[in-house]
């Protein structure tokens, strides 16, 4: 089933209607438009004059049949196709990490060659193609497509890219899950205010998994499981990815709390994700090798 990008929301909303229901176990292909809503097509687009009421839409959302609440939501990312070959950035005044130390608003137009993207100065960095906002509808109010929280949103995480797997929580029948904001590339921190913003198509698989409490969101690939959170401040959101690993460890093990917090201190590694949001966002990452001699996986044990 492919799901276009003419369908899409900007908010996440129990009271968003579906495009689509699925049944558990299914793939879905999501063509997603550019962080922009595919606005921008040349450095001489005027920065000011944008929608801004058309910014982060995500595509769907779409009904996963058997979802309900207190259930989680597996999304594994198959596959990621970028369907540009140049990518969009911005800076402006007051946005970003030193936005205030700007005087005017700059478009740059990134090209895109042999899987790298030319930066200014011809600099070469290798793409790394991820999905900014991705989650689910919120138990309570709509949240903006631009804002993370407990239901994921716009976290830009660089982790979540083809090869990973996504946990939500399920918060309403349905869970109406949806994804969009996809990058090119983009360094920890989007301390710019973006990404290198690119439009394409994201290939997911949607299962619900039952009786299996987590501290959701959390994330995995080959190598590493991340607990990811989101908070005002920057060091709340640290705090909370942190305690979420370290009960994890500590409701999944025979070990203690302290125990888990000394392996952490050790053995992982606090990451940031994005620090330009209405709430910040951080991971914090177990490199499996550690997981695996605790027998620590996210689905519980293997039948």
């Amino acid at each position: 089933m492919k799901i276009t990008k003419d369908r899409v929301v900007y908010a996440m909303s129990r009271e968003n209607t579906p495009v689509a229901t699925v049944s558990s176990g299914s793939e879905v292909l999501f063509e997603t438009c550019d962080c922009f809503s595919d606005q921008i097509t040349s450095a001489d687009a005027v920065f000011n004059e944008l929608d801004w009421q058309r910014i982060n839409p995500a595509t769907g959302p779409v009904y996963v049949e058997g979802a309900e609440p207190g259930d989680a939501l597996k999304v594994t990312i198959k596959r990621i196709t970028l369907s540009s070959n140049q990518a969009v950035m911005v800076t402006a005044p007051q946005l970003g990490v030193i936005g205030d130390e700007l005087d005017a608003p700059k478009v740059t137009i990134v090209p895109i060659e042999n899987d790298h993207a030319i930066l200014p100065g011809n600099v070469r960095v290798p793409l790394n193609p991820m999905v900014g906002v991705i989650g689910v509808a919120p138990a309570g109010e709509a949240i903006s497509c631009g804002t993370p929280d407990s239901h994921g949103g716009n976290m830009d995480c660089k982790m979540i890219t083809a090869g990973s797997t996504l946990w939500l929580p399920v918060n309403v029948p349905g869970a109406l899950f949806g994804l969009g904001d996809l990058h090119a590339a983009m360094g920890d921190g989007e301390v710019s205010v973006c990404g290198l913003e690119i439009p394409g198509e994201v290939l997911v698989e949607l299962t619900v998994v039952k009786n299996r409490k987590l501290p959701l969101p959390m994330l995995e690939n080959s190598e590493t499981l991340f607990t990811l959170a989101s908070a005002l401040t920057l060091d709340d959101a640290a705090s909370m990815a942190t305690r979420n690993m370290a009960h994890f460890i500590a409701d999944n093990t025979s070990l203690t709390l302290a125990d888990a917090i000394s392996i952490l201190s050790i053995a992982g590694d606090l990451q940031i994700c994005q620090v330009v949001d209405p709430l910040k966002t951080c991971r914090y990452a177990l490199p499996k090798s550690v997981a695996e001699q605790l027998s620590l996986r996210i689905e519980g044990e293997q039948a």
